[in-house]
């Protein structure tokens, strides 16, 4: 699977994602540390990546465009280290898979991984 790690995503998480065969860059290395939350999106549709983030406006965006695609991959995490954060996306992939290359919004907490088909309210 492809993924875009958004800012707040460690590095540590990108290179396990790599090391598991999965194709995933991380804003950082293409410079773009401060592209707008739209510009991310675009991007992350653009080349058929789930987004990886902590930041919750990505949801409210995905709401309101009503898009189908990109999937989103939301942590609300009380702990957000990468092995925490990396643990559970394990979990998300592992369970999530075909989902995952079909569009949904998943979040993800200490205790749940919810699942919503995109578009949100469409």
């Amino acid at each position: 699977m492809k993924f875009l790690a958004d800012m707040g995503m460690s590095l540590r998480t990108v290179g396990w994602l790599r090391t598991q065969g999965h194709d995933c860059v991380h804003l950082s290395e293409q410079g773009l540390q401060r592209a707008t939350d739209t510009v991310v999106l675009t991007k992350a549709l653009a080349e058929g990546r789930i987004l990886l983030t902590l930041d919750l406006d990505f949801g409210y965006l995905m709401a309101i465009s009503k898009a189908e695609l990109p999937s989103l991959i939301i942590f609300r995490l009380g702990n957000e280290t990468s092995e925490v954060v990396t643990a559970r996306l394990a979990e998300v992939i592992e369970t999530n898979q075909a989902s995952l290359e079909e569009g949904v919004l998943v979040v993800v907490t200490d205790d749940t991984i919810r699942v919503r088909q995109l578009p949100i309210g469409g």
